[in-house]
């Protein structure tokens, strides 16, 4: 079953962070070219990164929002998955980049001009970054896009590096150390290397499947505190992403007396509550299973006409315990 929830327009809104990502990258390219600073350097080819990441994230949001097809039966979400990790492979490349050009720096010596320009530009490029950013991943969180996310993550490690640039430049100016430009150009280098680890890292794991313990727990709480006691146990429960999609798998136990008729409207019950407190595109695969004597110690159902065995203990639901193959059980 599928319930899918409406999403804004995350492909307009890529489009308008590729074009500041080309404005922005221009003015960076002049800077460097008025003042012949590492800094600035570093921070223009972070832009470069900022540039082909803003396309390949509009390809991977319009790929992303076709429908399934015979090919693509879960549909086209993953791809998110892939475009960030290559956006992330290179940010760390530039950082490859500008760490080689400040140790060449550092070795032949260079010299500043016009720094009193290069400081003024690079600021307003900073702020710029910095709203674009917050917009960015503000909506990719609402929307649940690791596009966006990713884009908003890395224009502001890009304005955290620009505000290096500019300090950097600005005691270059009023001190005359030309080679102080150099190693912030290195200590940058690192740090655009580290975020763009962090970033495939979070593609892979996404690639991979692997479990998102924030997703995880929070529909686990949305179970938990709005249980039925005809909910008498849920387990083996996985998660998988599709871009802005999930798809969750999940056993649940119902009297083994119901009807087909109701315990599908049990089962669509779960489904709907999820539904309506998750705001994310989901399809559902539930699999119904009868209770059994072992569930009777953790059955809530005071008036079961068919009890074999005692009540014992309400047991709560947990990540932990929800993902487990097996029926949960007081033995």
């Amino acid at each position: 079953m599928k319930i899918q929830n409406t999403n804004k327009d995350k492909i307009g809104f890529q489009r308008w962070i590729a074009a500041f990502g080309i404005i922005l990258f221009i003015g960076k390219i002049i800077a460097w070219k008025l003042t012949n600073s590492d800094a600035v350097f570093s921070d223009a080819m972070e832009s470069i990164v900022n540039v082909i990441s803003a396309f390949m994230g509009l390809y991977s949001l319009h790929l992303a929002a076709k429908p399934k097809d015979e090919d693509h039966p879960y549909g086209h979400g993953k791809v998110e998955f892939v475009t960030s990790g290559i956006e992330g492979a290179l940010i760390a490349i530039a950082g490859i980049m500008i760490i080689y050009e400040g140790v060449h720096s550092l070795i032949v010596g260079k010299t500043l001009d016009k720094l009193d320009w290069g400081i003024a530009i690079i600021a307003a490029t900073a702020v710029v970054n910095y709203l674009l950013g917050y917009i960015s991943i503000k909506r990719g969180k609402a929307e649940s896009s690791l596009v966006l996310i990713s884009s908003g993550k890395h224009l502001q490690s890009d304005t955290i590096t620009t505000l290096g640039v500019v300090m950097s430049l600005i005691v270059v100016y009023f001190t005359k150390i030309y080679w102080l430009d150099s190693v912030v150009a290195l200590i940058f280098g690192a740090y655009i290397i580290f975020v763009g680890y962090k970033i495939v890292r979070k593609s892979l794991s996404g690639i991979m499947d692997e479990q998102d313990p924030e997703i995880l727990n929070h529909i686990v709480q949305i179970l938990e505190s709005n249980r039925k006691t005809e909910w008498i146990d849920v387990h083996n429960m996985k998660i998988q992403q599709f871009g802005s999609s999930l798809h969750i798998d999940a056993h649940i136990t119902l009297p083994w007396y119901y009807s087909l008729r109701e315990a599908h409207k049990e089962m669509e019950n779960v489904i709907l509550l999820l539904a309506k407190n998750v705001k994310r595109n989901i399809e559902f695969n539930f699999h119904m299973d009868d209770c059994r004597t072992v569930s009777c110690p953790v059955c809530q159902i005071k008036d079961c006409p068919v009890r074999e065995r005692d009540f014992v203990k309400r047991v709560e639901w947990t990540p932990e315990n929800v993902t487990l193959e097996i029926k949960h059980t007081v033995e």
